[in-house]
């Protein structure tokens, strides 16, 4: 249930729709599967698959989900079937075929492959919080965040979503949090990557290991500026934060034993409820980050 890594996004003051309101807006880009003749389909699935809502609604927290379904057909594959019939056409006609007839070749290769390839499918979560003006695309893709805004932007008219600006570039605070003290409620943790400027830039990375402070002053001195960060949050929530302010690796941490605490009867409440507790430590989590990093009030901080 707990995403892995967050997109963010600020969702504008122009947001006034329900969640049954938001699930028939996304059923008119509703998931069919193209079936066999077609490469890739994209659409909209239900978050929770015993459930048939798209826009699904704890509170006034939402939750959608967009899937994609690519057919895994390898290029060795229509290489080699490509091949086989090129040396076919070439017996036939007495000579090799040319750039245009492989061209068709491969895309008949192709076509006939495609209804016995395999399908693989992958749905994306992207959670809606109204009251604190989040929109967050759980994915460390950002071709694929792309694939998702854009899809929200044909169902969702005027489209409420707005870049997240913050007053300090995330990689110069990394380098202050680095060398002094980290904002309040955050503690650095051992992964880290400093990366100097320019096209061949030196790059010194550390997995797991202590952010000895004199090496980074010299890192610092020598033109680099961090632009990866480990840190905790609260000792509740492990994260890795990057100079696009792009949130990976997102690990809560005790706050899952003590949400066990409190068992749910079945599936469905489980899910509610582990997704009220990601929603709350989330939604904390940010205010504490965008607080640290200044962010600038757009006209959806200015509403709420």
């Amino acid at each position: 249930m707990w995403f892995k890594n967050l997109k963010l996004f600020r969702l504008s003051a122009s947001w006034n729709w329900t969640a049954e309101q938001f699930g028939e807006l996304l059923a008119k880009e509703a998931f069919v599967s193209a079936g066999a003749a077609a490469p890739m389909s994209v659409g909209w699935v239900p978050p929770r698959e015993e459930d048939v809502r798209l826009g699904y609604s704890v509170g006034r927290q939402l939750l959608c989900a967009f899937r994609t379904e690519k057919k895994l057909l390898p290029a060795s594959v229509i290489n080699q079937f490509t091949k086989v019939r090129a040396q076919e056409l070439e017996d036939q006609q007495g000579f090799k075929p040319g750039r245009k007839q492989l061209k068709d070749l491969k895309e008949e290769v192709t076509n006939s492959l495609l209804p016995r390839a395999f399908s693989l499918q992958r749905d994306t979560r992207v959670w809606i919080d109204p009251v604190n003006h989040w929109l967050v695309v759980d994915s460390a893709s950002a071709t694929k965040v792309e694939e998702i805004i854009s899809a929200l932007g044909k169902a969702l008219y005027p489209f409420p979503v707005e870049p997240l600006h913050v007053t300090i570039s995330p990689a110069v605070a990394m380098t202050d949090w680095l060398l002094g003290e980290p904002p309040a409620h955050f503690t650095i943790d051992q992964d880290a990557e400093m990366r100097a400027g320019g096209d061949k830039a030196a790059v010194v990375r550390y997995v797991k290991h202590t952010l000895d402070l004199d090496d980074i002053k010299k890192h610092v001195q020598a033109g680099k500026q961090c632009t990866r960060l480990a840190l905790t949050w609260n000792d509740r929530i492990s994260f890795v934060l990057t100079d696009n302010l792009d949130i990976k690796r997102v690990a809560p941490q005790d706050i899952l034993d003590q949400s066990e605490q409190h068992m749910a009867t079945n599936e469905a409440e489980k899910f509610d409820s582990d997704m009220t507790l990601m929603c709350a430590e989330l939604n904390l989590l940010l205010a504490s980050l965008v607080d640290a990093l200044e962010e600038k009030k757009s006209d959806a901080a200015q509403a709420a």
